[in-house]
């Protein structure tokens, strides 16, 4: 039998590890998410810096890259506020960078070939699942989007 000082020690032990971990967790969280914001910040000016200077004007392949930039900041934005990771995001980045691909793909080669029904294919198939991935969150919203709502 425990001693009821044991106990009470034990769960006092318990509570604080538990908070120094939270704590930890907390601080590598939003030290890992500043990070990748200001990568994408950065590789974004670059970029821009680079159309800028060098080319003195921005194709299309160049305003796309931008978008891909735009949408993993936004998608960083949007983790920072709810601790959920968009997943709808991640495949808007997808799309985009596919559609850079065809793009570069058929200015370069000027000559489609089964190539671009590949990527087009893939696009679809991209679209497709955000169409199903949005269904899904309004058919079946998960515990804390129900709590939020109420």
């Amino acid at each position: 039998m425990k001693p009821k000082w044991a106990g009470k020690l034990q769960e006092d032990i318990h509570e604080f590890a538990a908070g120094v971990g939270n704590l930890l967790v907390d601080s590598f969280h939003y030290l890992a998410l500043f990070a990748i914001g200001g990568t994408i910040v950065w590789s974004a000016v670059t970029a821009f810096a680079g159309m800028a200077s060098a080319k003195g004007h921005a194709s299309i392949d160049d305003i796309l890259l931008l978008f891909i930039y735009l949408e993993l900041g936004a998608m960083v934005g949007i983790y920072f506020k709810t601790n959920h990771m968009p997943v709808r995001f991640l495949i808007y980045v997808a799309m985009t960078a596919l559609t850079r691909l065809l793009i570069s793909d058929v200015q370069a080669h000027h000559k489609p070939d089964e190539g671009v029904i590949y990527v087009t294919g893939a696009i679809l198939l991209l679209a497709l699942a955000t169409l199903i991935v949005r269904f899904g969150s309004a058919r079946f919203p998960s515990a804390s989007d129900d709590t939020a709502r109420k």
